[in-house]
């Protein structure tokens, strides 16, 4: 199934995670990811050098061994 992530407004078809801010609203993996990081203080760039070294995307399909 097909959803849109209101917080970076695109398609996943991950399962959905639930948002670090209000604990309801189902977001996209990835903005769950960069929600956790957010509240360590880990800024955007490297936020998303993690993120590319865990080897997965949006949809939680291994992009890498």
């Amino acid at each position: 199934m097909e959803r849109v992530c209101p917080k970076c407004g695109r398609t996943y078809t991950a399962y959905p995670a639930l948002s670090k801010i209000d604990n309801v609203t189902p977001i996209c993996p990835e903005c769950r990811m960069h929600e956790a990081m957010d509240s360590l203080k880990i800024d955007k760039e490297h936020q998303d050098k993690i993120i590319e070294m865990i080897g997965y995307d949006i949809n939680n399909t291994k992009i890498k061994d």
